[in-house]
Formats: C-alpha cells, sequence, structure tokens
C-alpha cells in the first residue's frame, strides 16, 4: 500500500457515530464509574481521545512506538531535554534553530547541561566531539536556515557505539520526505505548526521514539509539566495532516525551480538547496530522503543586513513573517528574526550572513513566485544604489 493511501486511511473512522472527521473532544474531564474506573480517559491533561488519534498517527507516520504531542516545538524540545541530568553533555548541530539555541544555553546550561555544538554533516567530527559524558546527539537536517544535511544512519551508529541517544528535529522534511527513526535515530520531534499544519494556523509540537520504554518517560513529562497540545489543535494538525504528502510534493517542486532560478540571477551570491546537484550534501540527502523540501535560503550579492531587509520589505505574494512550511509563501531574515538570539559570532560561523534570506516556497504558482522575486531584486538594487549615492558626502 502507498504512503498516501495508508496515511488516509490510519486516521480512523468514529466507532461511536460513524464520522469520517475525527470528533474534538472538547472536554477537561471524564464521567469515571468508580473510582480509578473509566473507558480510558480521565482528565485531559493526562490524555484526550482526539489527542490520542494524533499521537497514534504521527508514530505510525514516523515508524515509532510512541507519538506525543505539546503545545509548541519548544515544548517538545524541552520535553526530549528533560531525560538529562547536571553534568550530561549534548552535542548538537551548529547550524540550529534559534529557539533550541536559547533553551540548551539559557535554561539547560545553568542547570549543569554542557551543550558542544558542532558541525554535524561530517559524522567524523561528531564521533571527536563526545566525550564520557555526551548522552545526546541533536541534528536538524535539513538545517534551518542553510539547509546543511547530516548522514542520520552514521551518525546513528556512532550514537549508538557510544551509548547516547539520537534526536532529529525532523521539521523541515516531515515524515513525508524522510524518516529518522528508521535510519536509526532514537527520538524525532517536530514544530507541526510547520509542514504538519500546513496552513500557518496553529502552534504545536510531537515527539516520536523508537522504543516505548523511551516514550513513556516522555509521556510522563507531558503529564507532569502540562505543556499538551488542546483537543482542537489536535484536530486541525490531523486535518492538515491528511493532504500532507500532495502539499509536500508541491512544494518540493517549486522549491527546486525557485532555487534553480536564484541560481542564475546576476544579483544572488549563493543559494542553498539539498535539491540543487553542487550542494555539498547533496547525495546524502538524495539517499536518505524522498525529496528535498519546501525551504530555499540565499544571500545576496550585496552582504549587508540593508540589502536583506530592503529585499524582505519589497516582496509581495511572499509575506515577511516568522515560521514557514504553510500554503502561503513566507520570507525572512533569519540574523534579525528566528536566530537572531544565536551571538553573531557564531551565526556567521554557521554561515547565518547578514545578508542570508529564507524563503518557505507555498503553493502558489511558481511562475507567479519568479516574478515576484524578480521584481522584489529590482527593488532591492534600486534602494540600495539610492542609499550608496545619498551616503556620499559632497
Amino acid at each position: 500500500m502507498q504512503a498516501t493511501t495508508q496515511l488516509i486511511h490510519s486516521i480512523p473512522v468514529d466507532p461511536l457515530t460513524g464520522a469520517v472527521s475525527v470528533p474534538i473532544y472538547q472536554t477537561s474531564t471524564f464521567v469515571q464509574e468508580a473510582p480509578g474506573i473509566n473507558k480510558g480517559f480521565d482528565y485531559s491533561r493526562t490524555n484526550n481521545p482526539t489527542r490520542a488519534t494524533l499521537e497514534d498517527l504521527i508514530a505510525q507516520l514516523e515508524g515509532g512506538q510512541v507519538g506525543i504531542a505539546f503545545s509548541s516545538g519548544l515544548a517538545a524540545i524541552d520535553a526530549v531535554a528533560k531525560l538529562l541530568r547536571p553534568g550530561d553533555e549534548i552535542v548538537a548541530v551548529d547550524d540550529i534553530y534559534g529557539g533550541a539555541y536559547r533553551l540548551f544555553t539559557q535554561v539547560y546550561q545553568q542547570f549543569g547541561v554542557t551543550i558542544n555544538f558542532v558541525d554535524t554533516t561530517d559524522p567524523e567530527k561528531v564521533f571527536n566531539a563526545i566525550t564520557p559524558n555526551t548522552k545526546l546527539i541533536w541534528l536538524e537536517t535539513p538545517t534551518n536556515p542553510t539547509l546543511k544535511i547530516s548522514d542520520i544512519e552514521a551518525i546513528a551508529q556512532i550514537a549508538k557505539a557510544s551509548h547516547c541517544l539520537l534526536c532529529v528535529d525532523n521539521t523541515f522534511a516531515s515524515p513525508a520526505l524522510q524518516q529518522p527513526l528508521l535510519l536509526g535515530a532514537d527520538i524525532v520531534v517536530h514544530s507541526a505548526t510547520k509542514y504538519l499544519g500546513g496552513h500557518s494556523d496553529l502552534i504545536a509540537g510531537l515527539v516520536v521514539t523508537k522504543e516505548k520504554e523511551l516514550g513513556a518517560k516522555l509521556k510522563f513529562y507531558q503529564n507532569a509539566c502540562g505543556a499538551i497540545l488542546a483537543p482542537f489543535d489536535s484536530w486541525l494538525v490531523i486535518r492538515g495532516i491528511e493532504t500532507l504528502h500532495l502539499r509536500v510534493q508541491q512544494h518540493c517542486r517549486s522549491a527546486q525551480e525557485v532555487a534553480e532560478w536564484l541560481q542564475q540571477h546576476p544579483a544572488v551570491d549563493k543559494v542553498y538547496y539539498p535539491g540543487l546537484k553542487d550542494h555539498p550534501n547533496h547525495e546524502i540527502a538524495k539517499k536518505q530522503s524522498k525529496g528535498f523540501g519546501g525551504i530555499v535560503s540565499f544571500s545576496l550579492k550585496q552582504d549587508s543586513a540593508e540589502a536583506a531587509t530592503a529585499f524582505v520589505t519589497s516582496t509581495q505574494l511572499f509575506k515577511l513573517a516568522e515560521s514557514l512550511g504553510g500554503i502561503k509563501s513566507l520570507v525572512s531574515h533569519p540574523a534579525s528574526m528566528t536566530h537572531k538570539t544565536i551571538p553573531a559570532e557564531k551565526r556567521r560561523a554557521a554561515g547565518v550572513t547578514d545578508s542570508l534570506i529564507r524563503l518557505s516556497i507555498g503553493l502558489e504558482d511558481a511562475g507567479d513566485l519568479l516574478q515576484d522575486l524578480q521584481q522584489a531584486l529590482e527593488k532591492t538594487n534600486t534602494i540600495v544604489k539610492t542609499t550608496a549615492a545619498e551616503a556620499v558626502p559632497c
């Protein structure tokens, strides 16, 4: 059975009414027959039928044993970090999401957890970074925003030999393209706000574990700490997942076209997209993914924050906003938006320059998107020239 067919028929019909859409159980509590005797649910923080359906669904999609739904992607990351103890160490991808960087360095570091940032595109560097205290390897692949690709299978072998966990943030690829657990990872996390939800109308996070015992620990933290996903938002994610494969196929097609077009444009310095044959990790991406994703990043030849700002405020179809993965195309300036919490020198070392721009390719016609990029680049060039002329002293 093909993945799309299996996905659609993995979403259950309501056994009580026959409803083809999963019911929203908008309730805080459940009547019990006697103390401790119930129909599997007692309080919605602990468990809820709508959320449980989503958790089972994401576990199936990722090929895992246990799915856990949280109120945000960062809440999901936080739950995984709670597996660590003072003195433990994380080996993390250097081109890391700004929110994860802030959580690791400004929250968990004060509790005695050490974070070692490494270029994970080279498995040897990961191996050399591991110490006896390393308990978790943290990957994003593709990374945000320079779209580096790490070899999940190779690093999973290193993690196993080193007796530490491997967690992969699979937000950019989604299970429609990549299944890290099947490549050897122990944990997968998602900001379901992005491709899984797909419509820019919710905030949600998901975790999937390969093993039940590990899933039970994270399930405990979900209940004990209370960062749960509400029933209505759970239903929205389920609804989004129903069209995930179709949407991702179109995102990928248009992103490839945009990346190839940008690569030929004289105002563009460098294009970051794993689908380009000259991307340094193209072969690894092709090996472990069914597609190259819907995110394209690029830097301008005018390497300045002013030029980037001129561009991101000149687009019409691409809306300037945080986030990604929705049906509408978005544009952002990582250095001043998603990655502003990362110190400038660390940002630049990871490739996040002042002129770097990230595009989330939506479901609009690709030709229309190219026209928008063209007019924005032309306008940017005019703005930069005018600003330079005004700056020249009389």
